[in-house]
């Protein structure tokens, strides 16, 4: 039974349904009502009235982005539209309602969850179409960003429109699987699987089942929420569910070649027909959904695809085991469709479209359709967490960091990067024992909030070796006793001892940090509490906190329905814990894991997702490598979803993104990352690109060459041609031919780190295009700093140096903060302001811009201005900067190269080595 203040909550959503968007005194008016009538009832406990108006108040946030789509429409036939006045939409009907009265979740989010869902099941096949059909498809999000609610909406309005058999694929590990098929019960099925699986009126109804008044529709799992609970071949058969009656059959299995085959088995001898042509058993007349999640692990092939004497695949060949098994399957139904979920969808844009076997049938490209979820507006994700500039330094949507990210570099004698399975670990590092007290003082800090039902997670994630990780849980137990301890026995009000220590760490930590976040974001659930009231909490937070250890040989298990009250948990593990378990009201992170494989790194942020009330409370002990490559693989990432957009614009297919990713400049960042297959030739194109470089040396050697190099290329142009209209008075030299651009780049030496800027593939690129009459002359700018600290005299004139941050001065790299060397106003220094305004007028009008933002642009950002560039003509920014931040002897020279678009691109290669790969990412 949900508390009072649940309750409340509850019924003031269902009294604002209807309400486009409430105004702060329609929901002061609902909350009064709602109070009034519970204290009528005798049932009012303790509601905090003005904790209940801001809860509802940023649950009722109005803003709502749309989808972003990229789809093939041959061979599909438009249906929905058609069809959804006769549909009885009772299955989603009742997840509305399951959202809205159990979950919390207000009409605003629910309308938004509608939306969404439809414009997947638009671009499925209509279930009773005729004849055989395939669909694929791919549903990209944000990681821990509520994925799980849009497929189970999906599998819902599914359901109601008629597919008789829906997989869920639920990743590789029995408590994810078990996790998922426990909120499908609660949210679709309505029943508790665990005692059993058939739809019976005598099942112990949960979620949507125990809705008042509602229908409890029949519909059957032949799997359950136990652990043993996977897709057995025996218990189906016993089961008395008929595969191809009327009622829809769901199944929420691992991603396990043992598991799919015989899922497999099962399936075609009971309703297989022999095709007369290829001898092949097909099921026909039962529609078939399939949902991959985290469609990125494990489904993608990874195995080489051999090609004949022409460089073409061969007809047949082995792929690797669990993407056979779901080709396998999706081959042997009549009427499929296919839709992957995943947050890092990389690996499967490089899916080789064309890949496609006699015995498995077609790869897994998601051909027909690519769907690109907009954040919800209180989403936490890697660019509030790290920061992130799209366009450069100065960038007007740039965001910074909230300041909740504390560096550690004492953990290596406890956790070398290198350790093996049998390191045993020395004593916990002081970060780590300040990380147990953040812990404590986040979960006391909430209960003297009111959230004293809510459930609390910490994140010890270290090691990927199950008995380093029992080691490690017997030293932060050991540690955590002794903190209990301490609070219990020790004065509160002595300055010596946990208190003190305690009250330091309030002091220097959390009051500034919490006031930094609020002058980020808004969230009327972030309230002052002062110290003695967070005091007083602080053993009662600490003496409810277990350990937990999350693999898998330990036999704890992260069950927050057990605790109604609320469990507060340390974590521990590696590998279960870094994809799709979902760690409910995690705070404080302790990460140092050193895999820089991409998408492993995005799936293990836990951190990510939902912080109501408490992301200021939130930490992430990590070490300065990993901070690093988050913040460049997330622009990586941006920069990629912001293509996606950008080629929505122009109608493409996920065919036509699936080869611009392949040849994007952010592929060298990404694309062996990615499970990339040995000896796989890539090409790139720099065309509509900003490239940049943003690490540097340190040594004297390299910085003076550099310098000279640029010295000597400056001198070469002669007189410059112009000055800049600002007050910078930045030095201009025009059509400068692009032999002196790659002479210069035979001399200057670009850090590796810069993958982005590969020098040996830009001047390929640059020479390719210039042979073809395009990029045959380039604009040269010297960026002048009017008002420096130091200055230079380059090329023959004075030049103020320009001054970027270095966030890490220990660091044998200089690495510059944002990932940019650019201030992005300097990208249209060389074009005129009809062309400036042409490229803004572009901007504004792009409507998948406004998905994403809701601030009118009154600069246009860089892929518009390159599209309006001539194709002939180039720009480089060549950026001298301050020695002193970096603590250099030598000035630092930097470079951007803003690179047109052309109506004939052309693309260099490069090829993916594994070898040199696994020495450049691997763990």
């Amino acid at each position: 039974m949900a508390d009072s203040y649940d309750r409340a909550a509850s019924l003031v959503l269902v009294m604002l349904k209807g309400e486009a968007s409430p105004t702060p005194e329609i929901i002061q008016k609902k909350v009064n009502l709602v109070l009034a009538m519970l204290q009528a009832e005798g049932n009012l406990d303790s509601v905090d009235r003005d904790r209940l108006i801001r809860d509802i108040e940023s649950r009722c946030e109005v803003w709502r982005g749309t989808a972003t789509i990229l789809e093939e429409k041959k061979n599909h036939t438009v249906w929905l539209p058609y069809r959804k006045s006769q549909v009885e939409w009772k299955f989603w009907k009742r997840y509305e309602r399951y959202l809205m009265e159990e979950r919390g979740f207000s009409e605003q989010s629910i309308i938004t969850l509608d939306d969404l869902t439809d414009s997947v099941l638009e671009r499925l096949e209509e279930p009773q179409r005729e004849g055989a059909w395939d669909r694929r498809g791919m549903v990209v999000g944000h990681v821990q960003s509520g994925k799980t609610a849009n497929y189970t909406g999906l599998i819902c309005k599914a359901a109601d429109a008629g597919y008789r058999l829906i997989i869920v694929l639920a990743g590789m590990h029995k408590s994810l699987r078990s996790q998922t098929q426990l909120r499908l019960d609660q949210g679709f099925l309505g029943f508790d699987t665990q005692l059993n699986r058939a739809f019976d009126h005598q099942n112990l109804r949960i979620g949507v089942g125990r809705l008042p008044g509602e229908e409890f529709i029949t519909v059957h799992s032949l799997t359950s929420s136990a652990d043993k609970g996977d897709f057995n071949r025996k218990i189906a058969s016993q089961a008395g569910v008929m595969l191809g009656g009327s009622d829809p059959i769901l199944l929420v299995v691992k991603k396990n070649k043992s598991v799919l085959a015989n899922l497999i088995n099962w399936a075609v001898n009971i309703r297989g027909h022999e095709d007369p042509h290829t001898l092949k058993k097909i099921v026909h007349g039962i529609p078939l959904l399939v949902i991959d999640d985290e469609a990125d692990n494990a489904s993608v092939n990874t195995t080489t695809i051999p090609r004949d004497e022409n460089g073409l695949p061969l007809d047949d060949y082995d792929v690797s085991a669990i993407n056979g098994k779901i080709r396998a399957l999706l081959s042997h139904f009549e009427k499929t469709a296919y839709v992957g979920y995943t947050a890092t969808p990389f690996a499967n844009i490089f899916i080789y479209p064309e890949g496609e076997t006699t015995t498995h049938g077609e790869d897994l490209f998601p051909r027909d359709f690519i769907i690109n979820l907009p954040p919800p507006p209180n989403y936490i994700g890697p660019s509030q967490i790290f920061g992130f500039s799209r366009n450069g330094e100065n960038d007007a949507e740039s965001r910074s960091d909230l300041q909740i990210i504390r560096k550690i570099d004492d953990y290596r004698k406890f956790i070398p990067d290198d350790h093996g399975k049998d390191h045993i670990p020395g004593r916990l590092p002081e970060s780590l024992k300040k990380a147990l007290k953040s812990f404590i003082l986040s979960c006391a800090v909430r209960r003297a909030r009111g959230e004293r039902k809510n459930h609390n997670s910490m994140l010890v994630h270290v090691t990927r070796y199950t008995n380093v990780q029992k080691e490690v849980g017997r030293r932060v137990n050991d540690e955590l006793n002794r903190l209990r301890r301490q609070l219990e026995y020790t004065d509160p009000l002595s300055p010596e001892g946990v208190y003190g220590e305690m009250k330091e760490l309030w002091d220097s930590d959390y009051v500034p940090t919490t006031c930094s976040v609020l002058q980020q974001i808004s969230d009327p659930l972030i309230t002052e509490v002062t110290w003695n009231e967070v005091q007083s909490y602080l053993y009662d937070a600490a003496a409810r906190i277990q350990v937990k250890l999350i693999n898998g040989t330990a036999k704890d298990a992260l069950d927050y329905n057990e605790y109604p009250d609320g469990l507060s948990a340390i974590a521990i593990g590696g590998d279960k814990l870094s994809r799709g378990l979902t760690l409910e009201g995690l705070s404080v992170s302790y990460y140092l894991r050193a895999s820089k494989m991409y998408d492993t790194l995005m799936q293990m942020g836990r951190w990510f997702g939902f912080r109501p009330g408490y992301i200021d409370l939130c930490r992430l002990y990590t070490s300065r490598d990993l901070v690093e490559w988050y913040q460049h693989i997330n622009l990586a990432s941006e920069e990629l979803r912001s293509e996606f957009d950008y080629m929505a614009t122009l109608n493409a297919t996920p065919s036509d993104y699936g080869l611009r990713v392949r040849t994007h400049p952010d592929g060298l960042l990404i694309t062996a990352v990615n499970k990339m297959r040995s000896g796989t030739v890539m090409n790139v194109s720099f065309g509509n690109s900003l490239i940049e470089t943003v690490f540097f040396h340190r040594d004297p050697e390299t910085l003076r060459n550099n310098l000279n190099a640029i010295d000597q290329f400056l001198r070469g142009l002669g007189s410059p041609s112009g000055f800049s209209g600002s007050s910078e008075q930045h030095l201009l030299w025009d059509n400068v031919p692009t032999q002196a651009i790659l002479e210069m780049l035979n001399e200057y030496i670009i850090h590796e780190a810069c993958r982005k800027a590969n020098p040996r593939l830009l001047k390929e690129y640059l020479m390719k295009r210039s042979a073809r009459g395009e990029l045959t002359h380039w604009t040269i700018a010297l960026i002048n700093n009017s008002a420096p600290t130091h200055t230079l005299s380059l090329g023959g004139h004075k030049i103020g140096l320009t001054w970027r941050k270095d966030p890490n001065p220990s660091d044998p790299k200089y690495a510059l903060t944002k990932g940019h060397v650019i201030d992005p106003k300097h990208e249209y220094i060389d074009l005129t302001s009809e062309q400036v305004d042409e490229a803004l007028r572009m901007m504004q009008a792009d409507p998948d811009r406004k998905s994403r933002s809701q601030k009118v642009p009154k600069v246009p950002s860089g892929p518009y201005i390159r599209t309006v560039r001539s194709s002939q003509r180039g720009l480089l920014l060549i950026y001298p900067l301050d020695p002193e931040p970096p603590k250099v002897e030598v000035p630092v020279i930097g470079l951007a190269f803003s690179i047109p678009s052309s109506p004939m691109d052309v693309k260099v290669e490069y090829k993916v080595n594994n070898v040199y790969w696994e020495q450049e990412f691997d763990s």
